[in-house]
């Protein structure tokens, strides 16, 4: 069941919106949650934050805590099927399984204290990831190896858009936010969240050509939708897996 801390939001014409955090269970799992009051917002909302990670609660000013109980009860079901798509963290360690460009790799640790984190195949032909070091920092030397390999594919897959469409690129960075999975300035710089080389080459490719499209048609509309299906042909597919499975990357733990 979920369970709030019983404390009365208190409406008077005096004080600011409150913001509260509370703690919420969701099929056996302590979920955060921020309930924020609006002066503006007529109904409540719910949104589940990326990876799975937290809840934030939007409700309007005044509204009573038994309200918001009642809300969250509601949607108890609601909330335990979608949390049921994030997989109970495993850490990284000998013999958990790590996504590669769509293509589950079992961890090896290697034994030995120095060599490099590759890929490799088993006795049965399986495909494996080989990590090396202290068994305690191989989330560490996985997260820096998935790191590497999407600046490698991004770097090629935008250098090959970018011809297509003529236009330059200033830069390439990566970064591990939650909020989107890329960005492109009016500058030129391109910006990918890392996790996404754990996703299959095709939504790999597709958000490349979706940044890229951004340096000519630096909006959402008919021509830039256009112009991203022509670099990317599997577009409507890449956006329907990103949609699907999206937030399940981003609840991977590395530490």
């Amino acid at each position: 069941m979920f369970s709030l801390l019983r404390k009365s939001l208190k409406s008077t014409s005096s004080r600011k919106p409150a913001l509260t955090q509370r703690t919420v269970e969701v099929g056996g799992r302590h979920v955060p949650i921020t309930i924020k009051e609006n002066q503006r917002a007529t109904r409540i909302t719910l949104r589940i934050e990326p990876g799975g990670k937290a809840l934030k609660l939007t409700i309007p000013y005044g509204l009573h805590h038994a309200q918001v109980d009642m809300f969250l009860d509601r949607h108890q079901g609601w909330l335990e099927t979608k949390f049921a798509k994030f997989s109970a963290p495993t850490g990284m360690s000998d013999g958990a399984s790590i996504s590669i460009r769509g293509t589950l790799h079992t961890i090896r640790h290697t034994g030995s204290m120095r060599g490099v984190t590759q890929i490799a195949r088993d006795e049965d032909g399986q495909p494996v990831l080989k990590v090396s070091g202290l068994p305690e920092h191989t989330g560490r030397r996985v997260a820096t190896f998935l790191k590497k390999e999407a600046r490698a594919d991004l770097e090629r897959l935008v250098a090959i858009h970018a011809k297509t469409v003529g236009r330059p690129v200033r830069s390439i960075s990566m970064k591990d936010t939650r909020s989107r999975w890329g960005s492109c300035s009016h500058e030129g710089n391109l910006s990918f969240s890392w996790r996404i080389v754990m996703a299959p080459e095709s939504v790999i490719d597709y958000l490349a050509a979706h940044e890229v499209a951004h340096l000519k048609e630096m909006n959402h509309g008919p021509k830039f939708w256009a112009l991203c299906q022509k670099l990317c042909p599997e577009m409507d597919k890449a956006k329907a897996w990103l949609k699907q499975n999206g937030s399940q990357l981003h609840a991977i733990d590395f530490e």
